[in-house]
């Protein structure tokens, strides 16, 4: 039985090239008949294994290095039938049924903004002035 069904962004970074990209992952999740929950994870319509484990974490588009991503926003999908007074339409001929959408584009996992590059963080050794530090450090002891 179908619990819950979302669209999940999930986000990554590449920690070697500090490429940042996000991708739109549908999730659902089962109960079998044995009372275990299950997570199946799609993209694109294709079965992956979670983005959020190593073995999921797809490879970075510009060096190839794997990183596991992290949810940045989530939608849920109502699971059917909801509730007595959901609106509803009745199909009456499936095969003519809004057509229309056999034919519509995929709406692609990564088809949305990506995140704006922030870049690799500043050198530390430059940034870092261990006098400023010693004298706040100071100030804060004595007063």
């Amino acid at each position: 039985m179908l619990t819950e069904l979302a669209v999940e962004r999930v986000e990554f970074a590449c920690g070697r090239c500090w490429l940042e990209w996000s991708a739109d992952y549908d999730i659902q999740h089962y109960r079998d008949e044995v009372g275990d929950d299950w997570e199946y994870v799609y993209r694109d319509g294709v079965p992956v294994a979670s983005p959020y484990t190593p073995a999921g974490a797809p490879p970075c588009p510009r060096c190839g290095r794997r990183w596991v991503g992290r949810i940045v926003a989530r939608r849920t999908i109502p699971t059917p039938p909801g509730a007595a007074h959901t609106p509803r339409l009745k199909i009456i001929d499936r095969s003519s049924h809004r057509s229309e959408r056999h034919g519509a584009p995929l709406l692609g996992a990564d088809a949305h903004v990506q995140p704006e590059p922030l870049g690799p963080p500043p050198d530390e050794e430059a940034s870092f002035d261990d006098t400023t530090l010693r004298d706040d450090w100071r100030r804060d002891v004595t007063g």
